[in-house]
């Protein structure tokens, strides 16, 4: 029951404030950690840095940068789960009401659905104002390819493409690991979700290091992003937007992402919207072909943010609402 207390508080303040300025956020202290041991193994596997080892024009090590992931991944997921985990066993230890307020904020700090929809609206307001260079300044701290040349469309395309996707992994699934086991589970998703970003590219650095991080977080959203996808197409209905075309599209689009999960809710959005998403984007000035999800059956506009935000704050109410079920049904059981 205080899980389900501390849950809907967390869900609560993260809708009121959104990420908290001025305060260092957990996920910036596990980045650190990764860096950290990141080169740390490399070291220890070459004896040089990395920039150093590539320098000198060592042979890679394929087989010991895989082990090295593998044990960055254990580490790195398995620390914040126990750390997060002593936090709360020591809160507890104090006093009861200590460890649930520490929960509810922990969850607070999890959860980014008035993030996403209040960086994502910078975007929107500049395109409303007709300002296209503010614009692509504000899409460019959302998404990684080149914005510079980017027109009114393409902004709001990346912009509604950067919600879509998040809804899943940003907000649906830590509420998912949330109602399972608490703030600790929710904030090793979280760490999953950093070594991706940070190690899982197929950048040269990280081909073989990053491999198991990438995997993990491919099968930490499996489920997740699938029911993420559902929730959208459910608040499609809601918000009379175009559930069959929303359907259609995910049926057929679905996998059309080098993830098996990007796609999942990319595909709804589209749907629902009537418009295209994916195809060509420049990254550092080379054009990368990226399948169309959806029919272009009109050019995306800056409406389409305010659209997909609305799908994202009705999914994740709807979210909500499951977690409050499996945490409710969860607490009667034990």
């Amino acid at each position: 029951m205080k899980l389900l207390i501390a849950f809907a508080a967390g869900f609560a303040a993260d809708l009121i404030f959104g990420d908290p300025h001025g305060l260092i956020h957990p996920v910036q202290i596990i980045g650190w950690f990764i860096d950290k041991i990141k080169k740390i193994l490399q070291k220890m596997i070459y004896g040089v840095t990395f920039q150093e080892m590539t320098e000198a024009g060592k042979e890679r090590k394929k087989a010991a940068e895989l082990t090295a992931g593998f044990f960055l991944a254990v580490i790195i997921v398995g620390g914040t789960y126990l750390a997060f985990f002593g936090i709360l066993l020591l809160a507890g230890k104090v006093h009861p009401m200590l460890k649930w307020g520490l929960e509810a904020f922990f969850i607070y700090q999890i959860l980014a659905t008035k993030s996403l929809k209040r960086e994502s609206m910078k975007v929107y307001r500049r395109l409303k104002a007709g300002d296209l260079p503010g614009a692509r300044k504000e899409i460019s701290y959302l998404v990684g390819r080149d914005t510079a040349d980017l027109d009114e469309s393409e902004v709001a395309k990346a912009a509604v493409e950067t919600i879509a996707e998040n809804t899943a992994d940003g907000v649906i699934a830590p509420m998912f690991y949330i109602a399972i086991g608490g703030a600790p589970l929710g904030f090793a998703y979280k760490a999953v979700n950093t070594l991706d970003s940070m190690v899982g590219y197929r950048n040269e650095e990280c081909r073989y290091l990053g491999c198991v991080s990438a995997r993990l977080d491919d099968l930490c959203n499996l489920i997740p992003a699938r029911v993420a996808a559902f929730l959208m197409i459910l608040a499609s209905v809601i918000l009379r937007y175009d559930p069959v075309h929303a359907v259609k599209i995910y049926i057929r689009d679905r996998y059309k992402h080098l993830s098996p999960n990007s796609a999942q809710t990319e595909s709804v959005a589209a749907g629902a919207l009537d418009i295209a998403l994916g195809g060509t984007h420049y990254y550092f000035g080379k054009p990368v072909e990226k399948p169309v999800i959806g029919d272009d059956l009109r050019p995306v506009e800056y409406e389409d943010i305010r659209r997909t935000n609305r799908l994202l704050y009705v999914s994740a109410f709807l979210m909500a609402a499951v977690c409050c079920l499996i945490i409710w049904e969860w607490s009667l059981l034990t």
